[in-house]
């Protein structure tokens, strides 16, 4: 833990409170020392030093930015290079970033899909000596792009749906451990490519607390908070012509009601049956594992005429597939990349070598056809999708073009069709650069 001249004393969670922490009053806090860069940061980066941290963000020279599409932000937001690596820089007040870098710090540490925190700094002054706001720096998510970024002309209602089901899927998973967002919307989220869907991840964590349960309350006003912001959000692309004219913004918000509340029913809620359907015990358990879920503990009850059984899961959290993946294979991807991959895998085996166990098929399946389909790609190409969603895709594509032909396509002719039919026109996702011609949405 680096910390300069730093003068804050580590904030914790208060889980008495209903609300926000409260701020300190400027007369409270200890005045930096004149001239002196407050650096606190969980790890020594050198190269944090190098930005000129003299300038306002709006001044920053662009030599020192990364151009990256931005979304939607009440704050000043630049990102720019440190070292080899990518960062997101908000100027806000000290407190806020100071109480934001912390809890994304407790979010990172609960294994909740969030962004990582960098750094605080503080006692920034221009060649003047005036005082600069604050920073928070945060490492940008690779191949993440805010919503807006997500379509090129229209974003079709589809796309929409799966945004809104993967926004209510992290809402879940951070209400289960605890965590009230106070501030959700599509605007404070990143997405990433998993599969055909999408996993989002939360990226201002200024509004946010953690308590050891959040109250039914707590959890639907997040909920409402949810449907207003994301209504306000299609109601700005409806009017900028970005989505079909046939959605509707507040019905669409909704949606993620009825995805949160289907989502949380499933992980959460008890249910009955008579004794002789025992085997809807383990039904429960696979219909979890197949929303990703896994499951610490079962409780089990009967009825006080014994005819009726109680089954009341605890889950652990979302993983379940990634987990099993990585175990098997050390790739460590999104959890529906990992189902589409862990099914491939699965039928390799049973095609291939059904007498070796699991671990050993995966050594195989890793070579035979990850590493195959990677080293396929040319470099040119690396940077347009992650590997993961690059296998799948060829699998997909794969796929289509036996069903399409009538019988089945090699491997390296899937992979030449799929690069010259589909990845050559993807844009590049590791690092989405915007063109002179396009319009990024200032943060």
């Amino acid at each position: 833990m680096i910390r300069h001249t730093a003068n804050w004393h580590d904030e914790p969670t208060n889980h008495s409170q209903s609300g926000k922490l409260p701020r300190e009053s400027s007369s409270a806090a200890t005045p930096a020392v004149s001239g002196s860069l407050s650096i606190t940061a969980a790890t020594a980066d050198p190269g944090l030093l190098d930005l000129p941290w003299q300038l306002p963000l709006e001044d920053w020279p662009a030599d020192t930015l990364a151009p990256l599409p931005r979304g939607i932000s009440r704050h000043v937001v630049r990102f720019a290079m440190m070292g080899g690596a990518v960062i997101a820089i908000k100027e806000t007040g000290e407190h806020v970033a100071r109480h934001e870098y912390h809890m994304l710090r407790k979010l990172r540490r609960l294994a909740a899909p969030c962004v990582e925190p960098v750094a605080v700094i503080t006692g920034r002054k221009d060649s003047e000596g005036n005082d600069l706001d604050p920073v928070l720096v945060t490492r940008h998510l690779k191949y993440s792009l805010p919503y807006r970024a997500l379509f090129s002309q229209k974003l079709r209602r589809d796309t929409l749906t799966r945004l809104i089901d993967a926004q209510a899927l992290l809402l879940v998973r951070l209400h289960l451990i605890g965590f009230y967002w106070g501030d959700v919307s599509l605007s404070n989220t990143l997405f990433r490519r998993d599969a055909g869907s999408f996993a989002a991840y939360l990226v201002d964590a200024e509004t946010g607390e953690l308590y050891p349960e959040l109250s039914p309350g707590q959890r639907e006003y997040d909920l409402e908070i949810a449907r207003v912001n994301i209504a306000g959000e299609l109601m700005d692309l409806m009017e900028a012509g970005l989505i079909e004219d046939t959605v509707d913004p507040v019905a669409t918000s909704e949606d993620i009601l009825h995805s949160y509340r289907g989502l949380w029913a499933e992980l959460n809620d008890k249910e009955s049956f008579d004794l002789s359907e025992r085997w809807r015990v383990d039904e429960r358990i696979r219909r979890l594992n197949e929303l990703g879920f896994d499951v610490e503990e079962i409780s089990l009850k009967t009825s006080p005429d014994g005819g009726q059984l109680v089954i009341q899961p605890k889950v652990v959290d979302a993983g379940h597939h990634t987990r099993r993946l990585l175990r098997l294979t050390g790739l460590d991807v999104e959890e529906g990349q990992a189902r589409r991959l862990l099914n491939d895998m699965d039928a390799y085996r049973a095609k291939k070598h059904p007498e070796l166990d699991e671990e050993l098929a995966a050594a195989h399946w890793v070579t035979d056809v990850f590493d195959r389909i990677t080293g396929a790609i040319p470099r040119e190409f690396h940077g347009k999708l992650e590997p993961a969603q690059i296998v799948h895709e060829v699998l997909e594509h794969r796929w289509y073009i036996s069903e399409a032909r009538g019988s089945n396509v090699p491997m390296e002719a899937a992979v030449a069709s799929y690069v010259e039919a589909v990845l050559r026109h993807r844009r590049d996702e590791a690092r989405l650069v915007l063109g002179p011609d396009e319009q990024s949405t200032g943060e």
